[in-house]
């Protein structure tokens, strides 16, 4: 397992779905994870460091584990089948160690939120680095200038690309 970070979050030019991309920390190779629109703003505005008077679902999940005096230790991407991510979350609890199945895209949300670090196996980074391009996610510009690559948005950007987006943006969300 290497540790990745978050590096950007954008659209992917040819599906105009939502992506995060994950890097390594001590390395160049990159990770991208398709999520849906709900996570990709729940990412974004931890990123932007939005906060809201009320708890939004991943910040509510913090605050449950804290309040059951549990802690979240790392996220874990662990693989792909059929074209799904897996992850998990590695939780401490009285002194136990628990692991819970979770989509990757929730638990980049929660570890952002509860400080923990990220990990991905190597295989992923591995099959990534070879088959995906870094020019083929983009995001709009929130000043409307056009598309930026991802990553190039400074964090009162982003926020200000947040305010403005409106649920069209992501597409159309089938069940």
């Amino acid at each position: 397992m290497k540790e990745v970070k978050v590096a950007s979050l954008g659209l992917d030019k040819t599906s105009n779905t939502p992506v995060v991309i994950l890097q390594e920390t001590d390395g160049e190779r990159v990770l991208p994870i398709w999520i849906g629109p709900g996570e990709a703003s729940a990412i974004a505005m931890e990123l932007a460091g939005m906060k809201f008077s009320r708890p939004l679902t991943h910040d509510l999940f913090t605050s449950v584990l804290r309040g059951l005096g549990s802690e979240l230790q790392r996220v874990l991407i662990t693989k792909v089948v059929e074209n799904t991510y897996h992850a998990e979350l590695i939780l401490q609890s009285n002194g136990d160690m628990i692991s819970l199945d979770a989509r990757p895209s929730d638990s980049i949300a929660i570890a952002l939120r509860a400080k923990a670090p990220i990990y991905a196996h190597e295989d992923l980074l591995e099959q990534a680095s070879i088959d995906i391009q870094p020019s083929e996610f983009e995001v709009e510009s929130p000043k409307g200038g056009g598309p930026e690559e991802a990553g190039e948005m400074d964090p009162d950007q982003l926020k200000e690309y947040l305010k403005n987006l409106n649920p069209e943006d992501f597409g159309r969300f089938n069940p």
